[in-house]
């Protein structure tokens, strides 16, 4: 401190008043300089305290909020359990299966848990051998191109990246497909084999369940043959014929807090009330429809086009994505199976779980009413499943009747063609099924216990977030059909939405919505060519992408060749946003614009046929311009001619046999250059 005042002092000049003054002045500068630094210091300490612990809260919070807490190692350890089902989901189904598997396991001694892999660290299934005559089965659904479910990317990923050693590991798995799509059953064969890579131990073989034909059927072939391997790999036996577990036990509120009643949120209570971002699966955005228009201008069908309003919901998207929606069932359906089962549907109840250990409370959110599961929960629309046939097969009290679900629900051959015959083909969902019985009348929270959760509907938005970015459009056609049984079957969700109307106040036009990532992108270079392929709602991701390019060109871009092949039935009838293209066309954005129209003239013309009639010029935009090729809509039909026309056009003008181009097109789909969004 002294040398502060020192360069200012003569050294020489040293008078007792000259001395004083400088003692005087340093106490002062001692006290100021110390106060001063002890008051930085406090200040500096508690802010910085402040500052670490406010950010620490919600991180804290946020850490809690996944039910990663616990090994499933320690819990299956704790809870007695020996076998673990891990299901890789995205519509229930797989969860399903999942759940069944581990209901099954108590038949022959051993006690089963169906676990989401999300939920866990997969990391441990190395210690799975530390429990007697235990197993790791794995019911996984491939969702899209090839990929995993949303639920396990992350196991995806951890397999892609594991050196762990699994040769203690007992496992099998079934995976659920469809045949339509080019990655048939992709996330169940990476599994079975790259677990077996790690030098697990495969106790029987992979299934393949195939959803085009009979995955039902598919899942029950596997089951029956797979619990013989078990048995005599355990060295077990089966204890007696397959009972009826209750999973819920029922409890009625009859004097309940209506504002802890869920109304049909999907995750947390009063969400809908109170909206919070970031808005996912679990807590869906609602948004107002402002626009519902009819596309086609003819025919039986009604096609339409809807814009979702997301402002102020932070939600983003890019062109190519898939916008998620959450509908309700039909009223008059939910009524008649109340009146059926004699049941006060507005009754408050919650299924609770018998097991306290497992993650999953309830089979759906509880406190709720029946109204609200069997309207917002539940799937009353789709036939049900063969265990919904077995377990409710305890309540006809006609024999014959009894005796018919019983049939159904075996694994005998006569009973797989008579459920195959009398449910999957007629089209019976759980109403025409208790209408069919007279004899059947189950109690209704048992019922709603059996049925699958409803699913949310998935469509490839049609607009650009460049142009529209405070609104997702959305192109759809009712689905409406006549049974076997003359019966008039509706689809959830495009009749619902066909009835939400653009209204100021009122929650009749709000849908509940989120956004699903998708790899179906335009080139990172606006100048690349792309050549797209979109009958019927397939123009769907296409409107988006024209919108795009038109917007990409406005800014000064230099934009590549845009051409689309469409079809529709008749010009006249639904060609869908036909001003809209012919305007993109007029401001020469749109390059080039095919349509085949099939039903106009005797012979049928399909976009393929428009394929092969360019075909000079399509093979010169894939081969010099380097072209982008996009396929959406029909998988079973539509997609694989067009791939076939692909193969046929590359031969051709490659120069090369068939192998050959099939092998050129596959390396273009590796590269990104050739993207499919299609459904079955």
């Amino acid at each position: 401190l002294t040398a502060m005042g020192e360069p200012s002092m003569d050294p020489t000049i040293s008078s007792p008043d000259s001395t004083a003054q400088q003692d005087s002045f340093f106490s002062m500068m001692d006290v100021f300089l110390i106060s001063l630094i002890t008051g930085l210091f406090t200040y500096w300490f508690f802010f910085r305290k402040k500052k670490e612990e406010v950010p620490d809260l919600p991180k804290m919070q946020s850490v809690a909020a996944p039910v990663r807490d616990s090994s499933f190692i320690e819990k299956m350890k704790k809870t007695g359990r020996n076998i673990v089902v891990f299901y890789g989901s995205q519509t229930g189904t797989a969860e399903e299966f999942a759940n069944r598997l581990s209901k099954d396991a108590h038949r022959y001694g051993l006690r089963g848990m169906a676990a989401d892999p999300e939920e866990y660290d997969l990391s441990d299934l190395s210690r799975l051998s530390e429990i007697d005559k235990s197993l790791a089965v794995f019911c996984m659904a491939t969702y899209g191109e090839g990929d995993p479910t949303d639920n396990a990317q992350d196991f995806y990923d951890w397999l892609q990246e594991a050196d762990a050693d699994l040769s203690g590991l007992r496992f099998a798995v079934f995976g659920l497909g469809n045949k339509t799509y080019e990655h048939f059953n992709a996330m169940g064969k990476y599994v079975d084999k790259r677990l077996e890579e790690l030098g697990a131990q495969r106790i029987f073989e992979l299934g393949l369940g195939d959803d085009d034909g009979n995955l039902e059927e598919d899942f029950i072939t596997w089951r029956e043959q797979f619990w013989p391997a078990v048995c005599e790999h355990f060295g077990v036996e089966a204890t007696g014929e397959e009972s009826s577990i209750r999973q819920y036990e029922l409890v009625v509120h009859t004097d309940v807090n209506m504002n802890k009643v869920y109304t049909g949120e999907m995750g947390r209570l009063k969400s809908y009330e109170n909206q919070k971002p970031p808005f996912d699966a679990k807590n869906p955005f609602l948004a107002q429809v402002t626009e519902n228009r009819k596309l086609n201008e003819g025919g039986e069908r009604h096609l339409m086009h809807l814009e979702l309003d997301i402002s102020n919901s932070k939600i983003r998207y890019e062109s190519g994505d898939h916008v998620a929606v959450y509908p309700a069932n039909d009223s008059s359906l939910v009524n008649q199976i109340g009146e059926i089962l004699g049941t006060d549907l507005d009754t408050v109840m919650s299924l609770n779980n018998l097991d306290e250990e497992s993650n999953k409370k309830h089979p759906f959110p509880c406190p709720t009413s029946y109204r609200t599961a069997l309207t917002y929960y539940l799937d009353i629309t789709n036939p049900p499943r063969t265990n919904v046939l077995y377990e409710l097969a305890q309540y006809a009290t006609d024999a014959g009747e009894q005796e018919r679900l019983r049939k159904m629900a075996s694994s005998a051959a006569e009973g797989k063609a008579l459920y195959l015959s009398w449910v999957v083909e007629a089209r019976r969902n759980i109403l025409a099924i208790l209408q069919d019985m007279p004899s059947l009348r189950p109690p209704i929270d048992h019922l709603c216990e059996l049925l699958p959760r409803l699913q949310a509907r998935y469509y490839s938005i049609a607009s650009s977030s460049k142009v529209h970015p405070n609104s997702i459009h959305i192109c759809a056609v009712t689905v409406e059909y006549e049974t076997k049984t003359g019966r008039l079957n509706k689809g959830v969700a495009t009749n619902w939405l066909k009835n939400k109307v653009p209204d100021q106040n009122g929650s009749s036009s709000l849908v509940p919505m989120y956004v699903r990532k998708s790899q179906f992108r335009l080139p990172f270079k606006p100048s690349t060519p792309v050549i797209m392929i979109g009958p019927g709602t397939g123009i769907a991701p296409f409107i988006g992408f024209i919108q795009e390019r038109a917007w990409l060109k406005q800014q000064g871009k230099e934009v590549g060749e845009t051409v689309l092949y469409y079809g529709c039935r008749r010009e006249h009838e639904d060609y869908l946003y036909r001003e809209e293209l012919a305007r993109f066309q007029k401001e020469g954005v749109l390059t080039q614009l095919n349509v085949a129209f099939s039903r106009d003239q005797a012979e049928k013309v399909y976009v393929q046929h428009l394929l092969k009639k360019n075909k000079g010029n399509v093979w010169k935009l894939i081969d010099e311009g380097m072209a982008h090729i996009y396929v959406c809509g029909d998988a079973r039909n539509m997609a694989r001619d067009v791939q076939n026309t692909f193969y046929e056009i590359v031969s051709e003008f490659g120069n090369m046999s068939q192998p050959q181009a099939v092998d050129y097109v596959k390396k273009l789909m590796t590269k990104g250059r050739y993207s499919l969004d299609v459904w079955s």
